[in-house]
């Protein structure tokens, strides 16, 4: 099975996967992804407490051979008021 790392970013913060997780297909790959993407977000929406912080959010995936994929979340909570 091909090993897949999942690098991640925090705007300018970059956490490198050093370990990689093998997976059997790029569904596996996407949903892997998608999950490490919302486990950011999570973190991230706990540690915002309501301020106006934007955030962007990146799961970058690579094998032996280079990119793979990326997946993206942005956001932002404006104060209106």
């Amino acid at each position: 099975m091909p090993l897949y790392y999942f690098d991640l970013r925090d705007d300018d913060r970059l956490v490198p996967d050093e370990e990689g997780t093998e997976l059997s297909s790029i569904d596996e790959v996407q949903n892997e992804a998608a999950y490490a993407l919302a486990d950011m977000l999570s973190d991230q929406l706990r540690a915002a407490n309501g301020n106006g912080h934007a955030r962007d959010l990146i799961v970058d995936v690579r094998d032996s051979g280079g990119a793979v994929m990326r997946a993206r979340f942005a956001f932002e909570i404006p104060h209106i008021q």
